[in-house]
């Protein structure tokens, strides 16, 4: 084992989660005996754009890599480079996944055995607040030059690894991270127990694929590893037939329980997968929408349609749905025939609603009338609260964030601490996008109601996200009661 090669290695990328984390860097060093023997660098070109929050973070823009070499230009050094070392990194699941997805694109399987130094920091140097690399460096000073650019974290990298191999000199601790105590007998026949070996035991999101890398389940977990084994423990016939499909194992980190549920449902929305049942199937959504009768009086109804632009709201059950047109016409004393609450063409004759001034038996101006319809239907847009649900991140400096305007769920991302996050406009650059639906309107309520308004930020109304000229908004002092909260909320 002293003899053994390490290649320590560190990848800079595009962001973007499983499917979309591009290398736009990578640097080995290859240490043996103890002493770096070779090393090799390069900037690659991700085939995508990289986003500013990633440049801001490591300087490496969409002009730098313009001429840079693609992955496949590189993978053939990479794969020598590394050809009979062990694979060594700070967060070792991180550069190994992104390195692995690469060659993976390309057809081509990667594996190599592999060391953590987070881990074995963690292990031969215990009792650090932080094991993070820069704030380790700075503990136990360690010169970290160029931070955020792949040499300048290995060189940092390789001081670190070259510590912890004097404080293990006969290998004890780095044999037992080498040589984990065997699973196999548990494991799907298609599964290498390297990728079991690889899984956090964090919260997140997982995904079961077969052999030609379709998704054909979806699921979350609090503790990732550990969901994912009682998958291969269970001996129910749809655990083993899933077992017996599983070629490959994809996971992503969430850092809390609320956006592994979110992103889970955007995995079943997307891919459909065969294994799972619940939320495959979509929920019937209805809108209170407007428009002109022949009369140039503005009616409100509901529709089944859901790609109307003329929606005043949106709604998941058709009960609240009602409840809300109801509470539309009786506040603002609006004329239950033109809000389609009865069939009859003639005077209004509610069950309950009995305060219409008149506009059915023209006791009413038209004029008069279609102000107050566009009363009702600013009170819906103006109570419809915009706020964050802020909790823990993937990583002890960063947080998490899960983002609705206007009532309507758009999406989640991670920040650090030390950013400056004072408005709306903030978290935009942090945003991946999502598509509300049902499920996501049933996730974020359910968490409501559990925790209240604990880690909420809300906002004043915002312009939509797609503009760029948001008003910069703040921090609301007042506070809304959670019941209330719920009730504002779109179809919540």
């Amino acid at each position: 084992m002293k003899s053994s090669t390490f290649a320590i290695i560190d990848v800079e990328t595009t962001g973007g989660g499983i499917a979309g984390n591009r290398i736009t860097e990578i640097c080995i060093a290859l240490l043996k005996d103890g002493e770096v023997v070779d090393k090799y660098t390069s900037l690659v070109n991700p085939e995508r754009d990289i986003p500013q929050h990633i440049t801001a973070l490591t300087g490496i823009d969409d002009k730098m890599v313009a001429d840079a070499p693609r992955f496949q230009e590189v993978a053939e050094k990479i794969e020598e480079f590394t050809k009979d070392a062990i694979f060594v990194a700070h967060n070792v699941s991180f550069d190994y996944n992104v390195i692995r997805g690469e060659f993976r694109l390309l057809g081509q399987h990667y594996n190599r055995k592999k060391l953590c130094t987070v881990r074995l920091s963690r292990k031969l140097i215990p009792g650090h607040l932080s094991y993070s690399l820069g704030r380790l460096c700075n503990t136990i000073n360690i010169p970290h030059l160029n931070r955020h650019r792949a040499e300048g974290d290995v060189d940092a990298t390789v001081i670190l690894f070259q510590r912890l191999l004097s404080l293990d000199e006969d290998f004890e601790m780095i044999n037992t991270f080498l040589n984990p105590r065997s699973k196999q007998a548990t494991l799907p026949p298609h599964l290498p127990a390297e990728q079991i070996d690889e899984l956090p035991e964090d919260a997140g999101i997982y995904l079961f694929k077969n052999q030609k890398h379709q998704v054909i389940y979806a699921g979350k977990a609090k503790n990732i590893k550990k969901r994912i084994l009682s998958h291969f423990y269970d001996k129910k016939t749809k655990e083993y037939q899933l077992g017996q499909e599983t070629h490959f194992i994809d996971f992503e980190r969430t850092g809390n329980e609320l956006i592994a549920l979110l992103v889970e449902s955007e995995h079943i929305r997307k891919h459909y997968p065969k294994f799972n049942r619940a939320q495959k199937w979509p929920a019937t959504t209805y809108q209170i929408i407007n428009y002109e009768n022949q009369r140039g009086i503005i009616q409100l109804a509901l529709s089944k349609t859901k790609l109307r632009h003329d929606s005043v709201s949106t709604f998941y059950n058709r009960t609240e749905a009602t409840e809300k047109l109801e509470e539309l016409c009786e506040t603002f004393k609006l004329c239950p025939r033109f809000c389609t609450l009865q069939s009859s063409s003639e005077k209004c004759s509610h069950y309950r609603i009995k305060n219409c001034e008149g506009i059915c038996e023209d006791l009413e101006t038209v004029e008069e009338y279609n102000q107050k319809v566009q009363a009702a239907m600013k009170s819906l847009k103006d109570n419809n609260p915009s706020f964050a649900i802020q909790g823990k991140g993937r990583t002890e400096g960063e947080i998490g964030f899960a983002l609705v305007v206007e009532g309507q769920y758009k999406g989640f991302g991670f920040f650090d601490r030390s950013d400056a996050i004072c408005n709306i406009e903030d978290y935009e650059p942090f945003l991946k996008l999502q598509q509300a639906s049902y499920h996501t309107h049933a996730i974020i309520r359910s968490h409501l109601k559990k925790q209240g308004e604990r880690n909420l930020v809300y906002f004043e109304t915002p312009l939509p996200l797609s503009e760029h000229r948001i008003n910069a908004m703040k921090k609301s002092s007042a506070g809304v009661e959670t019941e209330n909260l719920l009730a504002n909320l779109i179809g919540f």
